[in-house]
């Protein structure tokens, strides 16, 4: 999968996030929830966009390893979510299903570029 293909994912998946948002009831704890989630669920498409304009090999391993934290902190909020507010269950599904896989393509993305700048130093010795 292409970078372009996943910043579209990534920005889609931002979008669903944050219209999700919209959703809670009108609660003082669901407001300081919808903050945090209208942060970092947006956070995550931003730097995986900074990522790709990254200046070295190991400038987008540290890009991605905060689209990585983020994505994780969205994970966090959507759980959290459906256990304050069961009744949201059904609308968090699809998506954490698509912060799941993008989490999967970004810890794999991580450890591909570590394996492969190890090899090349281990090949330089």
């Amino acid at each position: 999968m292409n970078q372009e293909v996943l910043k579209k994912r990534f920005k889609d998946w931002a979008i669903k996030g944050v219209l999700f948002t919209r959703k809670f009831p009108n609660e003082p704890d669901f407001k300081a929830i919808r903050n945090q989630m209208v942060k970092c669920i947006p956070s995550c498409a931003a730097n995986y966009r900074a990522a790709c304009r990254a200046k070295s090999n190991a400038d987008f391993i540290n890009k991605l390893k905060i689209v990585e934290e983020e994505l994780d902190e969205s994970m966090f909020w959507l759980e959290f979510v459906v256990g304050l507010e069961e009744k949201l269950r059904n609308d968090v599904v699809e998506i954490y299903k698509e912060a799941d896989e993008l989490l999967s393509i970004t810890v794999a993305s991580i450890k591909t570029l570590r394996k492969n700048q190890n090899n090349r130093k281990s090949n330089q010795s």
